[in-house]
């Protein structure tokens, strides 16, 4: 079997993948690289995800790259404008080129005898397995399963007659104009669902178990507006940037120091966007505080204006059991609908299911901390890309590319091959992602933790982990250096 060897390889083609390998060819155009990615398209997400309405929960300001700037009139984009950007981006740093697709990664081995990894991967269009090994794995998948989304087992569901549907397999031959149409769920894809589907069905009911916060905010950017009629794109773009970071980063912290207050200034906007006497406690007023669990946005309010004008509804009550003609709910009420669609949440997968050893040990995901929320301790000279849970994913993928950049140059400086994470010698450790929601419940015991304080704790504040990922020290009681040939001791906490 014939073994490619590359410096660098990427696991992803989707926006985290593409912009890890622009950052390598601007700040290591001597490293070779390569991208794996399972699907046969650019975009991961902003690819896969087809259903109507699909958009950017986040701003393009911030959910863009910071060396390519956004263009595009909408502060809050559609699914296929983010897509041409992620693809343009690819084909302008000449990354197209590199990816290799239908390529999924399903094992890699650490040999710190010659300090490299072996990749084995899965053809999807020749069913081979393939190998190549590499200096430096660089997983870039995203933390959740492409190939099914999450589903719960509803009652009856067998004598329905209607059409069931998830928004992660979106059929290309369903049309819901004038049909009556349920989505179960209140989140992102939810509150985006509702308003583009009651564009042209009789009507639409959101079915939640219970709320979830919803913002409105405007579609597009006064200040980028403003600025784009002065300035060039390359200067305009960091002012608006770091502008939503700011905005973003004050609501956050607002939220965890007077989260009560937070709720009222979020309900009272809702109130003000709906009719007079409207339920606004019961179906937009959640149990947990605000950033417990992701803030849904609005642009412009659709959602509100689909409720407003009566094409939309909102029901909050659980499903007791589907029946011919739709679903019938705890309450006893019934919703008749043509169409269900079960927006239900996504499955977590770690590191795109792949598995690892280090010289022949199985690596535990859920026995290893991260260092600087992107490193795994006892795993060399391996990073992986998780973004913010409470702003733009992009911040944090910009950021751990160009942490990766600064490793590379560092070793090849000091003339070492190995950079190992360890463990933090004590304090308690908590799960890496800090929601509640239930994707991330569903699997937490089997994800990295994390440690009690830096650099093993991960903060969810951009403004500071760029001082700890652009200009803070590499050489830290988190890390250790070393050259080929070195064994790997056991790094795990007693």
């Amino acid at each position: 079997m014939a073994t490619d060897h590359v410096d660098v390889l990427i696991v992803g083609a989707g926006l985290s993948g593409i912009g890890a390998a622009c950052h390598l060819r601007r700040d290591c155009p001597e490293k070779t690289y390569a991208v794996l990615e399972a699907r046969d398209a650019i975009g991961g997400t902003w690819d896969l995800f087809r259903y109507p309405g699909v958009r950017s929960d986040s701003d393009m300001f911030t959910l863009g790259y910071s060396f390519a700037p956004w263009t595009d009139p909408k502060a809050i984009a559609d699914g296929d404008a983010i897509r041409d950007y992620v693809r343009r981006t690819a084909r302008e740093y000449g990354v197209t080129d590199h990816i290799r697709f239908r390529h999924r990664v399903v094992r890699a081995e650490w040999d710190s005898e010659r300090a490299r990894w072996t990749v084995r991967a899965h053809r999807g269009d020749t069913a081979e397995t393939v190998e190549l090994t590499c200096s430096f794995l660089f997983a870039c998948s995203g933390y959740y399963r492409y190939d099914a989304g999450y589903a719960p087992q509803f009652a009856g569901t067998q004598r329905y007659a209607g059409r069931i549907v998830h928004p992660q397999h979106w059929p290309e031959d369903l049309d819901h104009s004038g049909k009556r149409v349920v989505v179960i769920g209140s989140g992102a894809t939810a509150v985006t669902l509702v308003p583009a589907m009651a564009a042209r069905a009789a009507h639409v009911t959101m079915l939640q178990r219970s709320p979830t916060y919803v913002m409105a905010l405007p579609s597009r950017d006064v200040l980028a507006d403003a600025l784009r009629r002065w300035l060039p794109a390359k200067a305009a773009y960091p002012v608006v940037r770091w502008k939503n970071v700011l905005l973003a980063t004050a609501n956050f912290q607002l939220s965890r120091r007077a989260p009560a207050l937070v709720k009222r200034l979020l309900l009272r906007a809702a109130r003000s966007r709906l009719p007079a006497g409207y339920d606004v406690d019961r179906h937009f007023s959640p149990r947990y505080d605000p950033w417990d669990q992701r803030l849904c946005v609005v642009p412009d309010g659709d959602l509100f204006a689909a409720l407003r004008t009566g094409r939309a509804s909102v029901v909050t009550d659980t499903v007791d059991t589907f029946t011919e003609r739709g679903i019938r709910l705890s309450s006893g009420a019934e919703l008749t609908a043509d169409v269900v669609v079960t927006a239900t949440g996504l499955n977590l997968l770690a590191l795109g299911g792949m598995t690892l050893a280090v010289d022949g040990a199985e690596v535990d995901l859920a026995g290893t901390v991260a260092y600087k929320g992107m490193m795994l301790s006892g795993v060399p000279n391996l990073a992986m890309t998780i973004g913010y849970t409470n702003a733009s994913w992009t911040l944090k993928a910009d950021l751990v590319a160009g942490y990766v950049c600064r490793l590379l140059r560092h070793l090849d400086r000091t003339g070492q091959q190995v950079v190992t994470p360890l463990p933090p010698p004590d304090g308690e450790l908590s799960p890496i992602i800090d929601l509640t929601a239930g994707y991330v419940l569903r699997i937490v015991d089997t994800l990295p933790k994390q440690g009690a304080r830096a650099p093993w704790r991960l903060h969810q504040n951009y403004p500071r982990d760029v001082l700890l990922m652009r200009h803070g020290r590499l050489t830290d009681s988190g890390v250790r250096f070393s050259h080929a040939g070195t064994p790997q001791r056991r790094t795990v906490r007693a």
